[in-house]
């Protein structure tokens, strides 16, 4: 909703006017004199505007409006005046001051009328939520069938996935299921500057360690969502790993990490006893471009939720834009369709999206990784994704699946491709 401050000291025009903003769909808050005003002015979000009257009981709107311009405040402001005296009309309005004027006998004529033509609305950024997003493809309904075994136990758990696949609204979604979602749960970056915790100086512990230790505290019955279990150092990995093994904090924690984390054990990195002690339980969330099918079904949530923040109709997508989102290499997986999803709801003036109104960040192949065929069980699959893409051209799919042509050719006769498979 629309904010909108009212300054004025009369205390009965002050609950008109909030009444008759409230039932247009605005959030009026009332201050009753300059210093109010000015308190409440600066928690005003973009787009909000200022109704202040003429006069109040520590001083007057063109001081007001004086200490906005000082403050490099934008928002307009709309004078309530008794009349139309020319005099307190242009005092008022001179030199950059109040945009329009309201009088006050005519209030509940003119105030929301008025209103409407200086309000703006604020461009929001759209997050993806914290919550699941409905899927269709196989491999989401194998995780939410794994999701629903898991919140049966207290096990630890490591939500593996590329960045932008949705790890924590995973993580979240098997804590809202647990027993354990009556207690308090507490989410840590391990890369930030989250890991914070709080220090008693007197301890005989380690700076470290009682920060850490002060989240298993204050989460006693409840989970610790670590975030970005990759980018724990590792004196933290050390500390962790004690608490753990040698506590038994009655505490589960559910982490989320980038697949690269098992390369780390190998290499040394992260240590192995912390990655089993944590890893009771794993998800594995695939790439967008690994789960085609879901595209489509991601997509016309965001337009949906595009259309309900800007209580718009809801705009569609035609099949020259599905194809188009089905080809594209999707590196920052979903947070990325989400981006060019509404990106192109913003710039196109229709109820139809095409290929033409979709606009993609330029994705190096060499981060498309997950394509590399590693697991000969997924070899197929990705084979026939990989030339569903590019509509059988196999010199674009080897490219794609970074094997050469002839290598191509050969695994589509070792698997008995043929072209209406995909």
């Amino acid at each position: 909703m629309k904010k909108i401050l009212i300054v004025d000291a009369s205390a009965s025009d002050g609950r008109i006017m909030t009444g008759l903003l409230a039932r247009a769909d605005y959030d009026p808050v009332v201050a009753e004199s300059v210093e109010a005003g000015k308190v409440e002015a600066a928690k005003l979000p973009p787009g909000a505007v200022i109704v202040t009257a003429m006069r109040l009981p520590d001083g007057t709107a063109r001081e007001l409006i004086n200490w906005l311009k000082t403050e490099n405040y934008g928002f307009p402001v709309l004078a309530i005046v008794e009349n139309l005296n020319n005099t307190d009309v242009l005092s008022v309005m001179r030199d950059g001051g109040a945009v329009d004027v309201i009088q006050r006998p005519a209030i509940d004529k003119q105030l929301v009328e008025t209103v409407a033509q200086y309000v703006k609305s604020e461009n929001k950024t759209f997050s993806i939520g914290k919550h699941l997003i409905p899927r269709q493809s196989d491999e989401w309904r194998e995780i939410e069938r794994r999701i629903q075994t898991i919140v049966k136990s207290n096990a630890n758990v490591i939500v593996f996935g590329a960045s932008g696949t949705g790890k924590e609204q995973v993580a979240l979604e098997i804590y809202r299921q647990s027993p354990r979602s009556q207690k308090p749960h507490i989410v840590v970056d391990a890369g930030g500057a989250g890991v914070i915790g709080k220090h008693d100086p007197s301890s005989e512990r380690s700076e470290t360690y009682n920060r850490i230790k002060s989240y298993f505290e204050n989460a006693d019955g409840g989970t610790i969502i670590v975030k970005n279990l990759h980018l724990l150092s590792f004196e933290k990995q050390s500390v962790l790993l004690h608490i753990l093994e040698e506590e038994h904090p009655n505490v589960r924690v559910i982490c989320t990490a980038e697949p690269y984390l098992r390369r780390m054990m190998a290499e040394q990195s992260f240590r192995p006893n912390l990655m089993y002690i944590l890893r009771e339980f794993e998800i594995v969330i695939p790439s967008l471009r690994e789960v085609t099918e879901d595209i489509p079904v991601l997509a016309n949530f965001f337009l949906k939720m595009y259309a309900s923040h800007r209580n718009e109709p809801r705009k569609r997508l035609d099949a020259s834009a599905v194809k188009a989102l089905k080809q594209h290499l999707w590196v920052g997986n979903v947070r990325e369709l989400k981006n060019v999803i509404l990106q192109a709801a913003f710039g196109t003036k229709g109820e139809v999206i095409t290929s033409s109104g979709l606009t993609f960040n330029v994705s190096d192949p060499e981060d498309y990784e997950d394509i590399h065929l590693k697991n000969p069980a997924g070899e197929k699959r990705r084979i026939t994704d990989a030339l569903n893409r590019t509509d059988w051209n196999k010199t674009q799919a080897a490219k794609l699946l970074k094997i050469s042509r002839p290598t191509l050719d050969y695994k589509i006769k070792q698997f008995g491709i043929r072209k209406n498979e995909v």
